[in-house]
């Protein structure tokens, strides 16, 4: 099915184990009221405002500074680890807190220099629905953390976030005593891939519900931090600005709601999820940076042809302001992307994670940009290409490739991972599963790939082609064809600066590099392999993991 407001529809990821029903039914609003509905209400107990919602929930925002102090649910108090309160960044520091009613709803505004922040109640419901509003870079918030007490839910996720003994990296990534790694980058999930995130005992679950993302950065496929569990408590996170590997420059303004949501062990109501929620009861509370329903305008497009029926299709939008994007539907390329801010987009079709058309759309308040049917012209497509052979597929990611799959919740160092180095042969069926996904100078440099042609083959040059998906240290292939070939230095491309292949994201920015390889290269024996050997070049770097690297995306000789 086609995606709506970023989110794609029939999306349900469970991010620890299976989902029970949701605790609470939708109504007309986003949840259900409740019998207890009458002592909704709030207090000031000096220090915090006080909020209980009618339900089972009660929670208190500091007065000084805007932190969540407390979060009691059932009685039970959820909030806090290492004497810590739950907020913006790691704190805003002295803020100007205020708080109103307006009929089931409460508000509670924290303003801190240009940024504004705020918690939202409502009558009967086991929500509190937040809105960071970061209006310029005067105020560093990157992150609303909702910091979780020990014991209350179990640690079994088998790559959550635990302090071990070793610290291999950069004080982050941490290495235990059976081999295995850890840090809190390592989320598996692309935004797109999760509408929560939480724990579950069974009969409490406590969840983050994402926004839209909408001035978040770094497109439907990014990987950011989503949560971290350890000894002394648990942490959810609501990513507002996340800096490693990151493609696009910060979006100011206002993103929101997200919600924390408890319930009795199920998963948040799906009324909840980015995409779903209706905030029309949001619309005059005076929210900074606040857009109605009514203020925001659609894409919607009718198909897209020349697509690759094995891939999923995404259809993303983007300028300077904000993001979107939606899934095209498998049968024709249809996709509908709504609550969309007035504005000038460009529109990319992904094929997989790969761009393989762009154009512009403007979209209006109230409106809906209808686009014909979208042809992808056949040459965008890397992979319709004819080759004398190829390795992996072109769809942007480095999926299929040895230890890929693994590289998005682990360290490159860790135990489980598959020896970085060997060589491999065209037509012995292992090509892709035996590449290493990612190449470094100080690690695998230099990996050979054997492959015979033919008379003919072997008589003529040919353009050989390397995609990657983002690179470290300006990390970018240089390669050698039978020891008597060398191709030139290639210039790196635009990638992010900060750490990348360590810290589970292969996604930056994708290039094809090309070589023009000579016909007198090739050995002209068809009975004889010749040798590709591909290093990695830059000055950059330091040493092993962190020496300068890259990801592979596809590797093929034209015919």
């Amino acid at each position: 099915m086609s995606g709506v407001n970023g989110r794609p529809l029939g999306r349900r990821t469970f991010v620890l184990g299976s989902a029970a029903a949701a605790g609470t039914a939708a109504l007309t609003g986003p949840l259900a009221t409740t019998a207890a509905a009458a002592s909704f209400g709030w207090s000031d107990d000096g220090s915090n405002y006080v909020v209980d919602t009618g339900a089972s929930l009660v929670f208190k925002v500091s007065k000084t500074n805007g932190d969540l102090t407390s979060l009691v649910y059932k009685g039970t108090e959820y909030q806090g680890y290492g004497g810590k309160n739950s907020h913006v960044e790691s704190g805003l520091g002295t803020s100007t807190v205020t708080i109103a009613q307006s009929g089931t709803t409460i508000l509670i505004s924290v303003a801190y220099g240009t940024l504004k922040h705020y918690y939202a109640a409502r009558s009967g419901e086991n929500n509190v629905y937040l809105w960071t509003n970061k209006a310029d870079s005067s105020v560093s918030a990157t992150r609303y953390i909702v910091r979780v007490k020990a014991g209350l839910f179990l640690n079994d996720e088998p790559d959550s976030y635990t302090y071990a003994p070793t610290v291999i990296e950069s004080a982050d990534v941490f290495e235990k005593s059976d081999g295995q790694t850890r840090a809190k980058h390592y989320s598996k999930l692309r935004v797109m891939d999760y509408d929560y995130i939480g724990w579950t005992t069974g009969s409490v679950g406590l969840w983050i519900v994402r926004s839209n993302h909408e001035k978040a950065s770094g497109g439907p496929f990014y990987r950011s931090l989503l949560r971290h569990q350890s000894a002394d408590g648990g942490g959810l996170y609501e990513i507002l600005y996340y800096g490693e590997n990151q493609t696009e420059s910060e979006r100011y303004g206002l993103q929101g709601p997200y919600v924390i949501a408890l319930t009795d062990g199920g998963a948040p109501s799906s009324a909840l999820y980015p995409g779903t929620l209706t905030t029309s009861w949001a619309d005059s509370l005076g929210i900074s940076g606040y857009v109605a329903a009514s203020g925001r305008g659609k894409v919607a497009g009718v198909g897209i042809s020349g697509r690759n029926t094995a891939y999923a299709y995404t259809v993303g939008l983007a300028n300077s302001a904000a993001q979107y994007w939606g899934s095209a539907r498998a049968s024709d390329g249809y996709f509908s992307i709504g609550g969309v801010l007035p504005g000038t987009y460009t529109l990319t079709v992904f094929k997989g994670e790969l761009a393989v058309y762009t154009t512009s759309v403007t979209v209006t308040a109230g409106g809906t940009t209808t686009l014909n049917t979208i042809t992808v012209p056949s040459s965008n497509d890397p992979g319709n290409a004819s080759a004398i052979w190829r390795i992996n597929n072109w769809d942007g990611t480095p999926g299929g490739f040895k230890n890929a799959d693994l590289m998005t919740y682990a360290h490159p160092s860790d135990v489980r991972a598959a020896s970085w180095t060997g060589n491999v042969v065209i037509g012995s069926g292992t090509e892709t599963s035996a590449f290493p996904c990612y190449l470094w100078k100080d690690v695998n440099s230099g990996i050979i790939v054997y492959f015979r042609l033919t008379a003919a083959q072997a008589a003529a040059a040919h353009t050989l082609r390397i995609g990657v998906t983002t690179a470290y240290a300006n990390g970018r292939p240089q390669v050698v064809v039978n020891d008597t070939w060398t191709s030139a230095v290639p210039s790196p491309p635009t990638q992010p600066s900060t750490r990348s292949l360590t810290v589970g994201s292969y996604r930056g920015n994708n290039h094809t590099f090309t070589y023009s390889v000579p016909a007198s290269a090739w050995l002209t024996d068809t009975s004889a392999y010749n040798t590709l050997k591909i290093y990695v070049a830059s000055g950059s770097g330091t040493t092993s993991f962190l020496s300068a690297g890259t990801s592979i995306d596809a590797i093929d000789l034209l015919a």
